[in-house]
């Protein structure tokens, strides 16, 4: 069972101060409220000293400051941080929802908890959205790709990854993590150079995703998109809306996200907010995936956040993992002793992967 730091806490009790160690004794008051019928947080909470924070050492412990219900209902539950102490707001009569669980499992696992003002919080987060609660924690960092696992194309057809490489804003990082957790993205690869780190800030952006997903990251990421590739995996890059001068020239295709067929184990490549994929990595991809704009675009306004367009590149993928097997059976049925004979009839050349065969194409045009 974990324990917390030994840092002391000041509760006022009859006939003077009296000294608690913050583990089991804190731990028991909140046990004996509950027994007694007094909802979480209420009257015993209400004993804690108001603004009894000792001068942080979180700087010389390694420790950071995690804000928001969210985060830190879900970093408690995920377990990959150590907890020095909770911080709740003061003010509230009893707590309620998450914020009752938030408790109880600080309670269980023996965490300190304090209660101080909302000005006390409003300084220590610098004046962020904390919602009335922080956490002193661990850092959380990406682990080494090579502790993601060997997935086979075999496995799964339809497994997908998000790569990304160079994001540098810390809720540009946090937004796309969250919409990757929502969608059912199977595991985020980062690359270590020239990347945001794991903040507090990109999780409260995460809504807490960050806390619970599988987060790697690699020094060499041209060589880590180049062994995927070796291993059946299609390694589709991101461009912005090109010019068509820039289509023609270019030696890997480029395909409308509308347009594409997920049919095979696919790691999707977004690139820094300003320049995009570097020209190494780009080079690594065998498909380049963009998003059509609405009517014709002035200079300057070609492309979209960065963390909008995972959002719509993410759903236009995941949007055909639904049913994917049953379509696929049901078309080979419809197809029956006809499919040798089509297939002779058809395109002789090698159909590049992620582009739609002319019979997909004919079918999702209606034809």
């Amino acid at each position: 069972m974990q324990e917390g730091p030994s840092a002391m806490l000041l509760l006022p009790a009859l006939g003077g101060a009296t000294w608690l160690r913050s583990g089991q004794l804190l731990a028991r008051h909140f046990s004996q409220a509950a027994s007694r019928g007094v909802p979480p947080g209420g009257e015993e909470l209400s004993r804690l000293r108001l603004d009894d924070l000792a001068p942080t050492t979180r700087s010389s412990e390694g420790l950071e400051l995690l804000f928001g219900l969210s985060p830190c209902l879900l970093a408690l539950r995920g377990a990959r941080r150590r907890v020095a102490r909770l911080l709740l707001q003061a003010g509230r009569s009893g707590l309620q929802g998450e914020r009752a669980e938030l408790l109880r499992a600080a309670e269980a696992r023996y965490i300190p908890v304090l209660r101080p003002r909302r000005q006390k919080l409003d300084a220590l987060c610098r004046y962020q959205v904390h919602q009335g609660v922080c956490m002193e924690v661990t850092p959380l960092r990406p682990r080494p790709w090579i502790e993601a696992g060997e997935s086979r194309p075999g496995d799964d057809p339809q497994q997908l990854w998000l790569v990304l490489e160079g994001l540098q804003d810390p809720r540009n990082l946090g937004a796309v993590l969250r919409s990757a957790y929502f969608l059912g993205v199977d595991k985020v690869i980062t690359s270590r150079r020239n990347s945001c780190p794991l903040t507090p800030v990109v999780s409260k952006a995460s809504a807490g995703a960050m806390e619970v997903m599988d987060i790697f990251s690699t020094d060499d990421l041209d060589g880590f998109l180049q062994a995927k590739a070796q291993q059946g995996w299609l390694v589709a890059g991101t461009v912005g809306c090109p010019r068509p001068e820039t289509s023609r020239s270019s030696e890997i295709p480029v395909l409308s996200c509308l347009e594409f067929l997920w049919d095979r184990p696919t790691l999707l490549v977004l690139g820094n907010e300003g320049s995009g994929l570097s020209q190494e990595v780009q080079a690594s991809c065998q498909l380049l995936l963009t998003i059509q704009p609405g009517w014709q675009l002035p200079p300057g306004l070609e492309s979209l956040n960065v963390s909008v367009a995972a959002g719509i590149l993410l759903h236009s993928i995941c949007s055909q993992r639904k049913g994917f097997s049953e379509e696929r059976k049901r078309g080979q049925l419809l197809q029956g002793p006809r499919e040798p004979s089509a297939t002779s009839e058809g395109p002789t050349g090698a159909q590049h992967p992620g582009l739609p065969s002319v019979s997909e194409k004919e079918r999702q045009d209606g034809g």
